[in-house]
């Protein structure tokens, strides 16, 4: 496909969850939308996602964006209406330390207060809920029954379908050098393949976002962040019928895979900074020793399990590990980006958002004023009121 001198009233640069997210909610307002992709759908951040579903953090208002999203992949065939997203109502359990119990506690009747089916367990309910799992730690976790995980992949597959049924256009391969401006007004963006013209570009780029926001005159606090998860086969007589667990005890989290594996991920080794050009690194032994260990200390009996396959994510992360949504630099600029690699159960509340943004001049499906670039130069990050710190927020 030829796609030099195409134009659109919109084009959202990024074809991971959030940028089909986006594309998906403007379409079905009857905007001409182009979405430009570098590499493939969810080939970035997206295709690597642990694909968590849950409502639980520290910051309400990224709380409000996982509840207003929920319903979409509980109800994915009424709402988007093409592909699947694969979700799996697993529940899901937050561990805390000693140390951090009365926050999850003040966190939960946040929750309770939007809406979200949520409750505070102790340590025999835990250990009822995963089988053999040690709670013998545990003052105070947090349930949430109706959590679970989805697809990444076939969810930015069935956002962007849709989206293309309502006539949105995607041109994958195309890597986008600059947006183009005149005065102080967007254009368009200039590509590999050419210009493309829209008076509206939609940055969600991930690790790369910084890279275009440049291209207009704007710095933003994104830089690329890398991250490894790991699946590990279940032992003989295990089953995956357990939650999605966040264990901020040993700094790690796991939740089912299908009918035979668990998924495994943790912060250490983590990589901030960097090109994010250069290849992925394959998993390094000792931080799958550490997945091991942390994670049998959680479940002893994972010691009789195998390792099966592990892979490296990038994602695009700032300083207080929340994202930055809105319009900025010259008109006809947004930005949608630094997710820090939780972006993906927000997705779809917030590609309503930036449309609303771009559309009505405000978001009104969740408040998302606070998520200004500016907040970092003004010295007010985003921080919950009843932080659990940078790990898990």
């Amino acid at each position: 496909m030829d796609a030099v001198n195409e134009t659109a009233d919109v084009i959202v640069v990024g074809a991971g969850v959030q940028g089909a997210s986006i594309a998906f909610h403007l379409a079905r307002r009857g905007v001409n939308v182009l979405v430009l992709e570098r590499g493939t759908v969810a080939a970035g951040a997206t295709g690597r996602s642990s694909g968590f579903v849950r409502m639980h953090y520290d910051l309400e208002s990224e709380s409000r964006l996982a509840w207003a999203s929920y319903p979409y992949f509980r109800d994915w065939a009424e709402r988007v209406g093409a592909g699947d997203c694969g979700f799996v109502r697993t529940g899901f359990v937050m561990l805390v330390t000693e140390a951090l119990a009365d926050h999850l506690r003040a966190n939960v009747a946040m929750h309770q207060r939007i809406g979200v089916r949520s409750r505070v367990v102790g340590p025999d309910e835990v250990a009822g809920l995963v089988p053999g799992m040690v709670a013998d730690d545990i003052v105070a976790a947090a349930y949430e029954p109706e959590s679970g995980y989805a697809d990444p992949t076939g969810t930015a597959a069935g956002f962007l379908a849709a989206a293309r049924a309502l006539g949105a256009r995607l041109v994958q391969g195309c890597r986008v050098l600059a947006v183009t401006v005149e005065g102080d007004r967007v254009t368009g963006v200039d590509t590999e393949r050419g210009h493309f013209g829209a008076p509206i570009v939609v940055d969600v780029a991930g690790a790369w976002a910084a890279e275009l926001a440049a291209t207009v005159g704007l710095e933003v606090p994104v830089r690329a962040w890398r991250h490894d998860t790991a699946y590990f086969g279940l032992p003989a007589g295990r089953t995956t019928d357990f939650p999605i667990v966040i264990d901020d005890v040993n700094q790690s989290y796991f939740r089912p895979e299908g009918r035979e594996l668990m998924l495994v991920g943790l912060e250490a080794g983590n990589v901030v900074g960097g090109s994010p050009d250069r290849p992925l690194a394959p998993l390094r032994p000792e931080i799958q020793e550490a997945m091991v260990a942390r994670v049998c200390a959680r479940v002893p009996w994972m010691a009789g399990g195998t390792f099966r396959t592990a892979h490296g994510g990038q994602d695009g992360i700032t300083p207080d590990q929340r994202a930055i949504i809105e319009a900025a630099g010259p008109d006809g600029f947004y930005l949608a980006c630094g997710f820090s690699g939780t972006g993906f159960k927000t997705s779809p509340a917030v590609g309503a958002c930036v449309a609303e943004l771009i559309l009505d001049g405000r978001a009104t499906t969740v408040d998302i004023s606070a998520y200004t670039h500016r907040r970092f130069a003004e010295g007010r990050t985003l921080v919950g009121e009843h932080p659990y710190g940078s790990l898990w927020r």
